[in-house]
């Protein structure tokens, strides 16, 4: 009923678009985001309708022995730190605009791989212009992180909640943007509702759409004071593998042995809330932003990512209750050139096991918690020039029933990134 009902609010929209293409084009918009970093005014290579930009991260990262860094090679000899060079991103991004149609082509290019980011269609309405539709790959329209560009993210990372549910942020589908004139007092509401494959970047695999939408405001209480947040659904299936389903029963998982089981689809539900504020003072710009986030999270034995194949999975499922969260603090430090950035986040997997009841009854290191608590400073060089260096500290759930998790792990990082925006 959901993805009747998309589908013929977009088909309407679209119809009227038509009627209006051959008359006449959609003034110019720009979405509304509370901008977290300092002002960021660059130039880009421009020809009439034709746009290029982009930005290049090269970091260097130390790890502890047992760390997971994302330049570079696993570590060669467990028993030892480690560290590595490389190019985290290579955005290149080319956009054709003309009257109330955008087009948008975005390539990641690092030392390891040519990859497709964004490629989408964006055809606004011709009259207000801020309603639209957008079709192909995008950002997943989820709370506020997911869609944040990685360029204006203080902290080199998403946190892993937002990794876990949403690897590469990235999906295919299409989507709706409505949103009142800028004149009128509803303008603040925005909603955002799209149909995605619910499988990133990679082929749609299967016959199920997922559901998703984020619904926000974004207001400005006056010249030095912003304001803004929203709430999130995601509704989605994934699919089963095998015939064998296992949910929790207490602190225990039950196994479902049912043929009919096979080539259906667990539900994969999400709801969220963010909020995001900052505001201007002698001390500098200060800024705060969060969001949580419940669900049921269908995954395997070992963990709970979402899916990201280039095959159907042939695995037993497991679904899990989740929660997580996260909360970054930004501050300018004056009049200087400097930021101090702090972030913590949570993610459990499963809400109804945890410490030393891991390991037994069915359950493993799927459900194991983490936690990071990162912290560093952010360097402004000029508009389009930045240096962070940023230490996380993680931090996992321990069991005495699970071998390998008796202990926290020695998982610690340092990211010395730097950036350069065009």
């Amino acid at each position: 009923m959901i993805q009747k009902e998309f589908f013929l609010i977009s088909f309407a929209i679209l119809i009227s678009i038509g009627a209006y293409a051959q008359h006449g084009s959609s003034p110019e918009t720009k979405q509304n985001y509370i901008d977290q970093s300092k002002p960021n005014e660059i130039e880009q290579v421009k020809f009439k309708h034709f746009t290029i930009s982009g930005y290049i991260q090269t970091q260097f990262q130390y790890g502890e022995k047992d760390a997971t860094l994302r330049i570079g090679a696993i570590n060669n000899n467990p028993n030892k730190p480690f560290n590595r060079f490389g190019i985290r991103r290579g955005r290149v991004k080319m956009t054709y605009e003309k009257n109330i149609a955008t087009g948008v082509f975005q390539l990641d290019i690092t030392e390891k791989k040519i990859r497709l980011r964004d490629a989408y269609l964006l055809v606004k309405d011709p009259w207000v212009g801020s309603n639209s539709i957008r079709v192909g790959v995008f950002d997943r329209i989820f709370g506020f992180e997911v869609p944040f560009s990685s360029s204006r993210r203080e902290s080199p990372e998403r946190a892993r909640i937002i990794t876990t549910l949403f690897p590469d942020e990235k999906d295919m589908g299409v989507m709706m943007t409505l949103q009142a004139p800028k004149n009128s007092p509803l303008s603040i509401f925005k909603l955002d509702a799209g149909l995605i494959a619910g499988n990133t970047i990679n082929a749609d695999l299967d016959n199920r759409k997922d559901f998703i939408g984020h619904l926000s405001i974004n207001q400005t209480l006056n010249p030095k004071t912003k304001l803004s947040g929203g709430v999130s659904y995601y509704l989605g299936g994934v699919y089963q593998g095998s015939s064998t389903v296992y949910t929790m029963n207490g602190v225990a998982f039950t196994s479902n042995y049912d043929t009919s089981n096979f080539g259906a689809f667990a539900k994969r539900e999400y709801i969220g809330c963010d909020i995001q504020f900052s505001i201007s003072s002698f001390l500098g710009n200060s800024s705060i932003y969060g969001e949580y986030i419940i669900g049921t999270q269908p995954g395997d034995k070992n963990g709970s990512n979402s899916p990201n194949y280039s095959t159907l999975p042939t695995h037993n499922t497991y679904i899990r209750n989740f929660y997580g969260y996260y909360i970054t603090y930004v501050q300018d430090l004056g009049k200087s050139p400097l930021s101090l950035i702090i972030k913590y986040d949570y993610y459990d997997p499963n809400t109804k096991v945890s410490k030393n009841n891991i390991g037994l009854n069915g359950t493993g290191k799927g459900d194991i918690a983490y936690s990071t608590f990162g912290g560093g400073l952010m360097w402004h060089i000029n508009n389009t020039l930045r240096l962070t260096a940023y230490y996380d500290f993680i931090s996992n759930e321990t069991s005495s029933n699970l071998a390998e998790y008796n202990n926290d792990f020695a998982d610690n990082i340092f990211t010395l990134r730097l950036q350069y925006k065009y």
